[in-house]
């Protein structure tokens, strides 16, 4: 073989390689799992859009409460940060005032995937609703931690405040005592009221933003 057919073949071959190398990595895009963005939404901003299979068999979405002030809760019932507010009577109260105003939505959400803690189904949450006196307008089945994931929720509790335009005008924490005692509750200042009352007088949230606290929910992986 003459010194130029070697060196046609040589080139050959760096081009079949080159084209495979390629073609594995199309295949591993393709394939790669989509992660959630590890960044909240950040208030001032559009809230994602959600649609939601809630504990009495209705499907519900973000925009069909346009219009509305929406107050999303991430729970779990066996987290003790959680049992705090609803063993006190808090969380029943803030979703009660919450609620008592027609053009507010209180949605709480769970997360938890299937064998892990705070998972639940329909009936077992309909059930601890009943329980606990609970008053959310709806309860969203997250599973498989699509509305979760969505909103990078990281805690239960973790609260969200969106406007009647939908833009988010608080994200973080219930209150700002991150302790599971139900001492704690004594002089707490709780946030996510905080920001429902100030998103009602037409005055921007202070603070807008805090870090959530709790257990971490529990997804899928």
């Amino acid at each position: 073989m003459t010194p130029q057919e070697n060196a046609k073949r040589d080139l050959m071959r760096m081009s079949m390689a080159v084209a495979g190398v390629a073609a594995i990595s199309a295949v591993a895009l393709i394939f790669a799992p989509v992660k959630a963005s590890s960044t909240s939404p950040e208030p001032g901003n559009k809230a994602p859009s959600f649609t939601g299979l809630t504990s009495n068999g209705k499907t519900i979405s973000l925009e069909q409460f346009a219009g509305k002030k929406v107050i999303l809760e991430w729970t779990n019932d066996g987290c003790p940060y959680v049992q705090k507010y609803y063993d006190s009577g808090k969380m029943q109260e803030t979703q009660k005032i919450a609620s008592a105003d027609e053009d507010s939505v209180w949605i709480s959400v769970i997360s938890s995937a299937p064998g892990k803690q705070g998972y639940v189904d329909a009936s077992q949450a309909n059930k601890l609703t009943e329980e606990r006196g609970a008053a959310p307008d709806h309860i969203i089945l997250d599973p498989e931690g699509i509305v979760g994931r969505a909103y990078s929720a990281k805690a239960t509790p973790h609260m969200f405040v969106i406007d009647e335009t939908g833009i988010v005008q608080y994200n973080g924490a219930i209150d700002d005592r991150p302790s599971a005692r139900l001492s704690s509750l004594e002089g707490a200042t709780n946030y996510a009221l905080a920001a429902l009352n100030a998103v009602n007088a037409g005055k921007t949230p202070d603070p807008a933003r805090t870090k959530p606290y709790g257990c971490s929910v529990k997804y899928d992986s």
